[in-house]
């Protein structure tokens, strides 16, 4: 047995030396899929289906690879790669190269073999899809699942039917019947429905079981014809239902040791016409049971219990059995070497009873012995002297016996009479009859060899002749002409061979080896002296034909003569096709069965017995063309009458032109080795041959001279071409130039145009600037004598602004002497006051360093908040005056040529009301004076008082200060001029208090130091804009 590792590769021969499987398990190849990582693992094999030649196969694994082995090829090839587990799988019979798999993500897919492409993608189950089945047309497929069923489309891979039930009912199967347009669905409670495929009208129910053997089927297999349902379930029992009466007509026992059934399916045999007797059963235990329904014999069987069946299929030819092993592995079991012994032929009917050499016979002494063998005669015993009887057989007879008799237990002469009574063989042991009337011995080693060798080179080009629709069958009749070449280099040569052959071939198209012995059987016997006058048709076998006729018909053999009509032509057409052409497949068939069991005579009597019996209608004919259509065309002729024709003839014909005087009786084909076929003239075929491979080479030389002429060709036509695309290009060159030449002289005409238009316009546009220079002028004498207006203007206007200035100088002059004599009266209260503070630090040193730090910090952000906020101010305000300046300016500037009177006028009443403002404005600073004098007074009592009350509070530090306290918050609400009035009635404070009177006076004082000097400010502002304005308004 033979192992194959998958590993990772993609593709690869499936065994790697010829199979050769034991009888005993019949194994021809076990494949697993190891993969090669890190951490080595077993790839499982799930499921597998075989495609419709039964050559090749479909397998999957866990992993979701899918792998296709051509068994026929010795390749497989890894088409398609899923990444998730396949539930089922089944090939489209009607595009060969696609298959169906159900994944576990409950969808179905199409994938293409050859592209390996995704062709469709099928959704609408909701749970497993565990069963795909495909029709005998192709056009539809079922998938079944637990819960439902789906029937599809396959041309446009649409729903078309979906089967809902019950969910206390659930589904075991739902199937296609073979060859038929009939729905088998098989559901849990055993109830079983037919269905027509086309309207789903339910067509009949099968009935229940009996209840002394009810099982719950799980199981179902059909036979090729549909005419038995096979069910099994958990029982050793099985029901074998007849689809036509829809009746139970068989309960098969397994043995005890099968409780459970988990698969069933046929084994097809070529010869049964598809009513299958071998049934495979699959148990619980993974043995796979092969059974003879009829006999119910256990004839072979698969697996074991170390490595046991977890599921199997079985090719449609019955040729292979591929099962999934427990392990994950894949067997491809081979159905001949398993039926090796079961086919073996019986033996012999004739049994040989032998006496013993004794001394003494005694009925004690004598023994039967049974051999298989020839009949022997019984020993005589040498030493005994007693006379023994011997009966006599009819010598005769005896070679009459054993020429009759045939390999398989068949006698030939009781072949014959059957023949004679029904005209024609059983349909369904035909084959088998065949094979034992030819004595064919089945040398698979010798064919082997010729089919080793390849296509002849005679029919590489066979389908150009013979244009076969049938892929399979073309290259079945390539193979076997193949094979008929290597054997004898006659065939390789015959014109007629694909003709001769090719109904064989149509017939055993599923087993060549019987093919070709077929055929080789028909040409050693059959064909006799047909190549001796090689190449020419077989004139001796025409001449023979010819005589016959000319004795049973001379007025048809006439007929033939008066219109030049030969044998080449009434005769050889009908045998180079072996009448395949003039006869249907059932005529046919009837009419061999009748040649291969006759002499091979018999051939050559039916070719005259067809003219005679169609003599009316070639007698009417006139025509050459009339006698060739009639010869090469199925005619309106009962077969039957031309083989009673033939027998007839066969015992008529006199024994001097009769054909079996001139050919060989029967010769089958030896046993192990072909024999070597000479019947031809070997110089001729020698010289042909010759001759062929002299034309051979003369055509390589020729097509290689051809090549080189063609090459030059090309190479001439590219030249060619590449010159007419020169001259073109030169040509469109050549009109390009005129084409811009052209142009060029339409451009100069336009630039001389547009020149004589620019001179006009240049002329145009000098008298305008003469003119525009000429107002230009006027223009600017005119600017100049205002500009020297304005200079006057402006002249009168600085003398005006410089009186105003020593003014305002005077006037600042007297302001800085004020702001001197405040400084210097503030740095005098300033330094009473820290006279003040220097008294009080005697008591509490500590304490008043603290507060003066707090009070020096605060007093510190306070200043130079106030002068940021006065700058902010300031720059603020200087801002919004600057903008209404401008605003003011630009306002002026606009209107100042038509409003000089105006602004004339209103400054001499503004000039009038800025000196009375000036009056009032100085009245209030006199007021202003008086109240800071007097501020200046109080302030200085007050300074007084504390300094009082300080000394004071030094002589005596111990006098409470609560009414201080008291008074100073009841006279927090009158006038100030009232608190100084009255401080001097208080008791001393402590230090504290003091400083935060010092801390409110001092704040009061900058609030009005602030308050005076902003006063100035707006004062001096005005000023200027008094002064200011004048000139602006004179610019």
């Amino acid at each position: 047995m033979q192992s194959t590792d998958l590993g990772n590769k993609d593709s690869g021969k499936i065994w790697h030396r010829k199979p050769s499987p034991a009888t005993r398990d019949g194994i021809i190849v076990n494949i697993i899929h190891n993969t090669s990582d890190y951490h080595p693992k077993v790839l499982r094999f799930l499921n597998v289906a075989f495609d419709g030649t039964g050559d090749c196969l479909i397998a999957g694994d866990h992993q979701g690879n899918i792998y296709v082995f051509d068994l026929h090829g010795n390749r497989f090839n890894l088409v398609q790669r899923t990444a998730q587990a396949c539930t089922a799988l089944a090939f489209n019979l009607r595009r060969k190269s696609e298959f169906l798999v159900a994944l576990a993500d409950y969808s179905i897919k199409c994938f293409d073999t050859v592209t390996k492409e995704l062709v469709s993608w099928m959704r609408g189950h909701e749970s497993s899809v565990f069963s795909i089945s495909v029709h005998a047309s192709g056009k539809y497929a079922i998938t079944t699942s637990s819960d439902t069923a789906q029937l599809w489309d396959l041309d446009t891979f649409q729903r078309k039917r979906k089967l809902n039930i019950r969910q206390s009912v659930g589904i075991q199967k739902v199937f296609f019947l073979p060859l038929s347009n009939t729905i088998l669905s098989c559901f849990k409670d055993n109830s079983i429905f037919a269905w027509e495929c086309d309207t789903l009208f339910c067509k009949y129910q099968l009935p229940a079981p009996p209840e002394s053997s009810s099982i719950l089927y799980k199981v179902f297999a059909v036979t090729r014809d549909g005419r038995i349902l096979a069910a099994g379930g958990k029982s050793n029992h099985l029901h074998l239902w007849c689809l036509e009466a829809r009746q139970l007509f068989r309960i098969i026992q397994m043995p005890t040791k099968v409780r459970a059934i988990r698969h069933l399916e046929f084994l097809p045999d070529s010869f049964d016409a598809g009513s299958n007797q071998v049934l495979g059963v699959l148990s619980q235990d993974g043995i796979m049971r092969f059974i003879n329904i009829q006999t119910c014999k256990l004839l072979f069987e698969i697996g074991s219990l170390d490595e046991g069946i977890s599921s199997s299929a079985i090719s449609p030819h019955g040729r292979y059995i591929a099962s999934i092993m427990e392990n994950g592995s894949l067997n491809i079991y081979s159905v001949q070497a398993l039926t090796q012994e079961i086919n073996k032929p019986p033996p012999p009917l004739v049994k040989v009873i032998e006496d013993l050499p004794k001394n003494k016979l005694s009925s004690s002494d004598l023994k039967m012995k049974v051999t298989s063998g020839r009949v022997q005669q019984p020993a005589k015993s040498r030493e005994s002297k007693m006379q023994t009887r011997i009966l006599k057989q009819d010598l005769t007879g005896d070679f009459e016996s054993k020429k009759n008799e045939l390999p398989d237990g068949l006698n030939k002469k009781r072949l014959q009479i059957l023949l004679k009574g029904y005209g024609e063989y059983p349909t369904k042991y035909r084959m088998f009859i065949w094979r034992s009337l030819l004595q064919l011995p089945e040398n698979h080693t010798a064919f082997s060899t010729l089919i080793d060798k390849g296509t002849h080179v005679a029919f590489l080009n066979l389908q150009k002749k013979y244009p076969i629709k049938s892929r399979k069958l073309l290259r079945v009749l390539q193979r076997t002409l193949s094979a008929l070449a290597h054997w004898s280099v006659i065939f390789s040569d015959t014109p007629y061979l694909p003709l001769l052959a090719f109904p064989f071939v149509k017939l055993f198209q599923n087993n060549q080896l019987i093919c070709f012995e077929v055929i080789a059987t028909l040409i050693i016997n059959w064909c006799q002296h047909w190549f001796e006058y090689f190449p020419n048709p077989p004139i001796n076998i025409l001449s023979m034909i010819e005589n016959v006729l000319a004795f049973h018909d001379k007025e048809l053999l006439q007929h033939f003569i008066d219109h030049d009509i030969t044998s080449q032509l009434y005769a050889w057409p009908l045998l180079e096709t072996v009448f395949s052409e003039v006869l249907t497949r059932e005529e046919w068939l009837k009419l061999f069965d009748n040649i291969f069991s006759n002499h091979p005579s018999f051939l050559l009597m039916t070719v005259v017995a067809y003219n005679i019996c169609s003599r009316t209608p070639l007698l009417s004919c006139n025509l050459k063309d009339d006698f060739e259509f009639f010869f090469h065309h199925r005619n309106n002729l009962d077969i039957n009458v031309v083989i009673r024709q033939v027998y007839h003839l066969m015992e008529t014909t006199p024994t001097d032109i009769h054909p079996d005087s001139m050919l060989n009786v029967f010769v089958a084909l030896t046993k192990g080795q072909y024999p070597v076929f000479n019947q031809y003239p070997k110089f001729i075929v020698d010289y042909q041959t010759q001759e062929r491979e002299r034309i051979r080479n003369d055509e390589l030389d020729y097509l290689r001279e051809r090549q080189t002429v063609e090459d030059m060709q090309a190479k001439v036509d590219q030249q060619r071409v590449e010159d007419e695309a020169w001259y073109q290009k030169q040509e469109l060159l050549r009109k390009a130039e005129e084409t811009r030449r052209e142009m060029l002289l339409q451009e100069e005409e336009k630039m001389i145009q547009q020149r004589q238009r620019l001179a006009a316009v240049k002329r145009e546009l000098k008298v305008k600037e003469m003119h525009l220079q000429d107002a230009a002028r006027r223009r600017f004498l005119k600017l100049q004598q205002d500009q020297q207006e304005m200079e006057l203007r402006r002249l009168d206007d600085e003398i005006g602004r410089k009186n105003l200035t020593e003014n305002q100088e005077a006037v600042a002059k007297e302001m800085r002497a004020d702001a001197d004599a405040y400084r210097r009266k503030v740095d005098l209260e300033e330094h009473m006051f820290h006279k003040l503070i220097e008294a009080g630090e005697t008591q509490s040193q500590k304490t008043q360093k603290v507060i003066k730090e707090n009070l020096a910090k605060a007093e510190q952000a306070c200043l130079n908040t106030d002068w940021q906020i006065q700058s902010l101010h300031k720059q603020k305000c200087d801002d919004l005056q600057r903008n209404k300046c401008y605003q003011e300016v630009a306002k002026l500037l606009r209107e100042n040529r038509r409003k000089e009177i105006e602004i004339i006028n209103a400054m001499v009443e503004e000039e009038a009301k800025k000196w009375k403002e000036a009056e009032g404005k100085e009245f209030r600073l006199r007021s202003a004076k008086k109240a800071s004098a007097l501020s200046d007074a109080s302030r200085k009592w007050f300074l007084k008082q504390e300094i009082n009350a300080a000394v004071e509070h030094a002589e005596n530090p111990c006098h409470k200060e609560e009414p201080r306290f008291q008074n100073e918050q009841d006279s927090s609400c009158l006038p100030r001029t009232s608190q100084l009035n009255d401080s001097s009635e208080m008791d001393p404070s402590t230090q504290i208090s003091l400083n935060r009177r010092a801390v409110e006076w001092d704040t009061t004082g900058q609030n009005l130091i602030k308050k005076v000097r902003n006063l100035r400010q707006r004062l001096t502002a005005r000023a200027r804009h008094r002064c200011q304005t004048p000139h602006l308004l004179a610019a």
